[in-house]
């Protein structure tokens, strides 16, 4: 809620007769809500009664009624009717039906009553009105883009200008030619559908919003941005040239302190020079590791008997999806691979009792004190708006009063008494949600979201020095994989590589389906073929729209476009064998950069392997077991995504323990 002012009053009777009854108070509030900003008011004695709303609906502007069911009404609960948030969520889910309504007349409904309660989208506010009364107080009335005129609303306690100030800050409010009381909603020019809804504020306005909070800028509205980004810097006189580029890249890096992409400006920095990689090497995938598999790897004791091979297996496969519960459990550290059957139940047993009692921290605290927890209160909230919106279109989430939501927030509230001073930052439940949905369980999925999160942690950090890193060595990687490709970027005010910061933020989350994006991350989780293979995995879905962007010439605006519009379209087969073969690539380079061995964790040797005698040596330079590049006897997944049952890779060595 971004604005609240009680003693807001309709005038019911407005025009009809004098009765004193006719002034209904009400509280006026606006509220940003998830890609959108809506203002509502709503009589004082409907405060806590959501039961008819009357809504100018996102689809349309017609103005319809929510009308809940008796169903609906019991599953709200008594236990929280003040929450704003949870009301407005409702909406999103209820039944619409079109209401006649016309010049603010009052509805009548069956029980007779006279409902007066609206709401709506900013992105459908066509016009204000402003006007005085003799009696000195000031009313407005909104009018919406199919021409409804909402009832005036009488400020008789409060000036009008607060609230205009605050609508100021999500819309452009110009004053009417013909009428100096009206103020007009600047329309912008139609956005592509992918992209509706996208800006219900002024660009700048979103960019100053990614300066105070680059994450939760990035999560809902950033990597989204187009052409309209410059809209923004142009004056309403339209003598006046828009910002270049450029400057708009200058405001992206101040966004950032301390990110200087082009290293060669940077004291301390290796020079990358123009270096021949060779040809990229064939890969080629096998399939996911099956229980047999699994459990021929497994002494009697419960006990991994070869890590490396098993490594090598989901690097080379993934898992098969019954094994994901077990397995995630060691790839992500809550059981140590040395462990027995007996050790890991009775460190489940210790974490179960660990857990609960963190949970009861937070559930034990009254709403007394958490009057005066700010910082509670804030995770609280922020954790409740993140739950709401999280894969809802999955099974495991969908749906009202769902236990998988119960699960997701109470972790996640857990999470902040466990780590109170990271609490929760917005993405957090993007990495537990894949992990709750495979564990199915309270207490494991929240040892296991730790686990992760300590991989992570950096990413979240005030400082975002986790994100400083990563964009730097990227651009590293990128400029020695294809300088030519990187110069390209660098001239269009893209060499920063921004449009990458929701990748590395929540490890690509949105940008596969969500089976792909359980197969990507246990492959990452294995730690193969080398250190920060998901830069490679970046770097692999840059190359593959290099062609693209450079042959289209793509500005800064449409490779912000373009790469955001790659979300769920990128074939995750494919991405991983061409990161793989990058990092096969840039293992047998004779003369890999420094900067990139470090970043790769390769150790650097007087004699590095030819590009085809090469394999075992480079493997050792990772220091992974050699077999990680020999062929396992199994059918394939090519580079091209495709399946060959026929094909079969021949068995050159013993997989035996090394």
């Amino acid at each position: 809620v971004v604005y609240e002012q009680e003693g807001v009053f309709i005038h019911s009777s407005c025009g009809k007769n004098d009765d004193q009854d006719s002034l209904i108070a009400g509280i006026l509030r606006v509220i940003e809500k998830e890609n959108e900003v809506v203002v509502d008011w709503r009589p004082l004695d409907e405060t806590l009664d959501t039961s008819n709303i009357l809504c100018a609906g996102k689809d349309s502007s017609s103005v319809v009624e929510w009308t809940q069911t008796p169903k609906e009404k019991c599953s709200r609960g008594a236990d929280r009717p003040t929450s704003y948030e949870a009301e407005w969520d409702m909406v999103t889910t209820v039944s619409f039906k079109k209401k006649p309504h016309s010049n603010g007349d009052t509805t009548i409904h069956a029980n007779g009553e006279s409902k007066w309660s609206f709401l709506f989208s900013l992105t459908d506010l066509k016009s204000i009105k402003q006007n005085k009364e003799g009696m000195g107080w000031s009313y407005l009335v909104f009018c919406l883009k199919d021409d409804v005129k909402l009832p005036a609303l009488h400020f008789h306690r409060g000036d009008s200008k607060l609230l205009i100030k605050c609508l100021e800050k999500h819309v452009v409010l110009n004053e009417s030619p013909h009428d100096e009381r009206v103020l007009l909603v600047k329309t912008q020019k139609s956005l592509s559908q992918s992209f509706e809804n996208l800006f219900d504020e002024p660009s700048y306005g979103l960019l100053q919003k990614w300066k105070k909070d680059p994450y939760t800028v990035t999560m809902g509205r950033f990597s989204k941005v187009t052409n309209y980004i410059f809209d923004s810097f142009r004056s309403s006189d339209p003598s006046n040239q828009r910002r270049p580029p450029s400057e708009m890249a200058d405001f992206l890096n101040d966004t950032i302190p301390g990110l200087k992409i082009n290293q060669q400006e940077e004291p301390g920095f290796e020079v990358i020079t123009r270096i021949d990689l060779g040809k990229q090497p064939e890969v080629s995938r096998r399939e996911p590791v099956s229980v047999e598999e699994w459990a021929k790897n497994m002494d009697s004791e419960g006990r991994i008997v070869d890590v490396d091979y098993i490594k090598r297996l989901i690097f080379k496969g993934g898992l098969c999806h019954t094994l994901r519960k077990e397995a995630w459990k060691f790839l992500l550290g809550y059981f140590p691979w040395n462990s027995t059957k007996e050790e890991r139940a009775n460190l489940q047993k210790r974490k179960t009792d660990e857990y609960f009692r963190m949970k009861l921290q937070w559930k034990s605290v009254s709403e007394e004190q958490e009057k005066r927890n700010s910082r509670l209160r804030d995770y609280r909230s922020l954790i409740e708006k993140d739950v709401n919106r999280t894969d809802r279109t999955n099974k495991f989430y969908e749906g009202e009063d769902n236990p998988g939501l119960i699960l997701l927030h109470d972790i996640l509230m857990t999470y902040c008494m466990y780590d109170f001073d990271l609490g929760y930052v917005q993405g957090m439940s993007d990495l537990l949600s894949p992990v709750l949905y495979v564990m199915e369980n309270e207490v494991d999925a929240f040892w296991c979201f730790v686990s992760y999160m300590d991989q992570m942690h950096q990413n979240f950090e005030e400082q975002m020095q986790g994100m400083k890193t990563q964009l730097i060595q990227l651009s590293t990687l990128l400029r020695l994989l294809d300088s030519g490709f990187c110069s390209y970027l660098e001239s269009q005010d893209s060499g920063y590589l921004y449009f990458c910061f929701r990748w590395l933020l929540i490890r690509f989350k949105r940008e596969f389906s969500f089976q792909d994006i359980l197969r990507l991350w246990e492959v990452m989780w294995t730690e193969l073929p080398c250190q920060n293979f998901h830069l490679l995995l970046c770097c692999a879905i840059l190359e593959s729209e290099k062609q693209q962007i450079m042959d289209k010439h793509y500005g800064f605006n449409e490779i912000l476009k373009h790469i955001n519009e790659l979300s769920m379209k990128i074939d995750v087969e494919y991405i991983l064998c061409k990161a793989e073969a990058i990092s096969m690539q840039m293992m047998n380079c004779k003369e890999l950069p420094q900067a990139v061995s470090e970043i790769l964790g390769i150790e650097n040797s007087s004699v590095t392997p030819d590009s085809d005698t090469g394999e075992d040596e480079s493997a050792a330079e990772l220091n992974c077991p050699t077999s990680l590049y020999q062929s396992i006897s199994t059918p394939v997944i090519a580079a091209n995504g495709t399946r060959d049952g026929a094909q079969q890779m021949s068995e050159t060595q013993s997989l035996a323990p090394a």
